[in-house]
């Protein structure tokens, strides 16, 4: 959706089409007929719903025993596209009179040419269904090549909207609002300049696991994890009613569909494939290449396999299955619900850091669901919980800044954002052997985005509304532990008097 501050992108598209009939379209229908039918078409079909003087125009057209072609060049208002399928339409109708139908129609060319004068510092190279492109001075011109199947999948239209949300997240990202200070915790004195994880792997806590951004952990830093999370139910789940679910760790397709993240997941996800199938001659060859070898055989696998989603990415959305299509009587709301069943995957390639930052990383998804002003309302509770953790019990130097994520401007809920309304807020925390500050907790409201995606309604009709919050164990312990250290005697009382004495374990010779 194109920002409404942003003057409208001006936009031609010329298409030339030929029309395939079941006879030969001369020999029956005077020239003079389908002449007055094309004057016709250009004076009232193509133009309604245009403001005056806009439209669709038929600019030529010829016939050639069984074919019909013609070129339409329009505006914006009716794009070229929709004013063959209209013409279409009455042809067949015209046609019909003479008992001449269309088999089918080709398109010869299809031309797409936009104003880009706010997109030149953004290069397109490739787009699909597009076979060549060509930007210069102010102007994005695009040769699609598509048949007739992809105007009722609307794939025009849909490149456009492609084009301008390129526009939109070019023009966020470029902007210092999307993130703003709202609080920041008194100074505390840091007891620790290491790094935690090096610290802890030296003093056999957690060890390299065998994937890449993936960790072994003990006894000690199990223990923890294990207490961040009795403190989360102890002081903000329990006191607020939530009730624990098991969401997925697999996710299909159509959940990040339904959800959004297909639309950018590609570069971070963890993929998930399945055999083709389980018959055991099938896989013969590669189970003899290993006995053979003794080397797994990648490359053959890959020919015998096939892609049906990925791992947990974002937590929430396979829960919204567990409602799609259905709905929910106002008087359970809101709805507040928490999992902590399993792991999540980014593939974070370069970017790997200690426990902080991972491929593999655990989490505690908090999830509630109400009206607009419920799921805002109960943000803002969470806001005091997490404050009150954070200050009397973990001790931590810490901040708040609103966060705008750039999708939600491609969504058209900058404004909502403005508004505090529709957004994210990040927690940070020092690191004292760095000196950078590291997100690690969020509290996003996401507006109407996930019931509207997976149909779910509310029965007085009013606008349901969700909100999420991620607590990631190892970024909490790599936070507390980057400014408390290892050693427990430093640690807040409060914070001690539930995690008791951490166990001993293994050793090593």
């Amino acid at each position: 959706m194109t920002n409404q501050t942003e003057k409208p992108m001006e936009m031609t598209f010329e298409l030339h089409v030929v029309l395939n009939c079941s006879a030969s379209v001369g020999d029956k229908v005077a020239r003079e007929e389908l002449a007055g039918f094309v004057t016709s078409s250009n004076n009232t079909l193509l133009t309604r719903g245009a403001p005056p003087g806009c439209g669709a125009q038929i600019v030529s057209w010829d016939v050639l025993d069984e074919k019909i072609n013609l070129t339409i060049v329009s505006d914006r208002f009716v794009r070229a596209h929709d004013a063959f399928l209209r013409l279409k339409k009455e042809l067949t109708k015209l046609l019909g009179k003479y008992r001449i139908g269309i088999r089918g129609i080709e398109i010869a060319e299809y031309r797409i040419t936009l104003d880009w004068e706010a997109g030149e510092g953004l290069q397109i190279r490739q787009l699909p269904f597009v076979k060549a492109i060509n930007q210069a001075q102010g102007r994005l011109e695009l040769l699609l090549e598509i048949d007739e199947s992809a105007f009722d999948k609307r794939i025009p239209d849909r490149l456009i909207r492609l084009l301008e949300d390129k526009l939109d997240a070019a023009r966020w990202k470029g902007k210092s609002e999307h993130w703003e200070l709202l609080f920041e915790s008194a100074k505390k004195h840091y007891l620790f300049d290491k790094d935690p994880t090096a610290e802890m792997l030296a003093r056999g806590w957690l060890e390299h696991a065998a994937g890449r951004g993936q960790y072994v952990y003990g006894p000690q830093v199990t223990r923890i994890f294990r207490t961040f999370e009795k403190i989360l139910l102890d002081e903000l789940l329990t006191p607020l009613g939530y009730n624990e679910m098991i969401f997925p760790k697999f996710v299909a397709w159509d959940v990040w569909k339904r959800s959004g993240h297909a639309k950018g997941i590609y570069p971070e996800a963890y993929y998930v494939c399945t055999p083709k199938t389980r018959d055991p001659e099938y896989w013969e060859d590669v189970m003899d290449y290993f006995k053979v070898t003794n080397e797994v055989p990648v490359d053959m696998i890959l020919g015998k396999i096939e892609n049906v989603g990925g791992m947990c990415y974002a937590q929430c959305p396979p829960f919204w299955v567990f409602l799609q299509g259905k709905t929910l009587p106002d008087d359970i709301l809101p709805v507040t619900v928490f999992d902590r069943s399993g792991p999540s995957y980014r593939y974070e390639s370069g970017g790997l850091h200690g426990i902080e930052r991972l491929d593999e990383f655990h989490r505690v998804e908090i999830l509630w669901i109400g009206t607009k002003e419920q799921t805002i309302e109960h943000a803002k509770v969470l806001h005091e919980k997490y404050r009150h953790i954070f200050d009397d019990i973990l001790d931590i130097e810490w901040r708040e800044a609103w966060v705008t994520p750039w999708f939600m401007a491609q969504e058209g809920k900058a404004g909502l954002s403005e508004l505090r309304e529709v957004g994210t807020t990040d927690y940070e925390a020092m690191l004292p052997y760095s000196e950078k500050w590291l997100e690690f907790q969020n509290v996003s409201v996401n507006g109407d985005k996930y019931p509207r995606g997976f149909s779910v309604k509310l029965q007085s009709g009013q606008e349901l509304w969700s909100g999420c919050s991620g607590v990631g164990l190892e970024r909490w312990a790599a936070v507390f532990l980057a400014q408390k250290g290892l050693d427990a005697e430093n640690w807040p009382q409060k914070f001690r008097s539930v995690v008791g004495e951490l166990p001993e374990v293994f050793r090593f010779l």
